[in-house]
């Protein structure tokens, strides 16, 4: 059991900042926020009075653990190029639950994050929601599966084009994400299919019906307005990863009530339909009303420089609050888990972080993370 004792509080909820009030910690929950200065007896004092205290970050895209930065060959497992439709692979299969990037990801400040297949397929595999910190690996699954990656625009045609294989065109990406959902479609609710068909289909049931979303890799406006089509032809939930031009089609996003995973943006243009990447979208987006987080796609962009993009989209006219938003409450809100994670409230997991200055400021370095209730202390040199 901890108390955290003084500081500026973030809570990121309709209490604001809180300052010099105290959270008590019991088990993986917060149990109390108040202005007492004494905790009860047998909790483990943490002083934070000059500091600041935030919910965890969430970066709701990467592949952290399924693509390792030093080990090559040896530790990519991000992409199986052997058949662009393989819903059936599982991204937690994969994940070195060692990686070097979740201790990074405790030094940014991160303490969830979501692990994708990568964007080679047109249908890549499931998703898996982990934290960042356990008392092993096995405990570090949050939620698994937690959506179904799927790509359409450059990757895939590049892939395969290159084999002379199918896609070698956008039409030909579209139409076999269609086939995929349309041949699912006509069996979801056949109790005497075939034993393997209904292995390969089954995160495609779960996205018909609505239990996970699909999570798709698009850049450019015209590759989001497809997405948008075929979510409206089978009305399944979707998650556009990635947006480079998605405030070009602002007005679709909001009738639809759909939210982007913008990023990575610390990067170069990289390829043709990432030219117009630029911290200027995150402000675009805000002023056109789509939500959005903010993404690193690690190892594209370290993990650890999540908030260093934020902070690079508010010197772009990004407001404060917005940026504090996008790697907080609105990852939460879009990964449906708002009312376990996302803000500082009594009842919420105890998933915090303790910075010597504003988390928003270069300077500032994290001291402190609880995820879940479990402390990590940085050790600075």
């Amino acid at each position: 059991m901890y108390a955290i004792r003084g500081g500026k509080i973030i809570t990121m909820d309709q209490s604001g900042i809180i300052n010099d009030a105290m959270i008590l910690i019991e088990g993986d929950r917060i149990r109390h926020i108040d202005d007492s200065t004494q905790p009860p007896e047998s909790y483990t004092v943490i002083e934070a009075q000059g500091k600041y205290i935030c919910p965890g970050f969430i970066d709701s895209h990467t592949h952290l653990g399924l693509e390792e930065e030093i080990y090559g060959i040896v530790g990519d497992d991000v992409n199986e190029i052997t058949n662009p439709v393989t819903p059936y692979l599982q991204a937690i299969d994969g994940i070195n639950y060692f990686d070097l990037g979740f201790t990074d990801a405790l030094r940014g400040g991160i303490t969830r994050a979501m692990i994708m297949p990568g964007s080679a397929n047109i249908l890549g595999g499931q998703a898996a929601f982990l934290k960042t910190m356990a008392s092993g690996p096995a405990d570090m699954i949050y939620k698994n599966p937690w959506g179904l990656k799927a790509a359409l625009g450059e990757n895939p045609k590049r892939v395969y084009g290159a084999e002379k294989k199918t896609p070698q065109t956008r039409m030909a990406s579209a139409s076999l994400l269609r086939e995929a959902l349309f041949k699912a479609s006509r069996v979801i609710d056949k109790p005497d299919i075939n034993d393997g068909d209904a292995y390969a289909q089954a995160a495609i049931f779960k996205v018909l019906r609505r239990e996970m979303p699909l999570l798709l890799h698009v850049h450019r406006a015209d590759d989001i307005i497809t997405a948008l089509r075929i979510m409206d032809e089978f009305h399944i939930d979707l998650l556009i990863q990635h947006g480079t031009e998605a405030h070009l089609v602002a007005d679709e996003l909001l009738k639809r009530n759909v939210g982007v995973f913008l990023g990575p943006l610390l990067v170069n243009r990289a390829k043709v339909e990432m030219k117009a990447v630029s911290f200027k979208n995150a402000r675009l987006l805000a002023e056109r009303g789509v939500e959005f987080s903010l993404i690193t796609d690690h190892p594209v962009v370290p993990i650890e420089h999540l908030r260093v993009c934020a902070a690079l989209a508010v010197r772009e006219g990004l407001s404060e609050e917005k940026a504090l938003q996008a790697l907080t409450m609105v990852p939460a809100k879009f990964l449906k888990v708002e009312n376990e994670l996302g803000s500082i409230k009594a009842g919420k997991r105890a998933d915090l972080v303790i910075f010597n200055g504003h988390p928003l400021d270069f300077r500032s370095t994290v001291e402190a993370v609880f995820v879940d209730g479990l402390l990590w202390r940085n050790q600075l040199e």
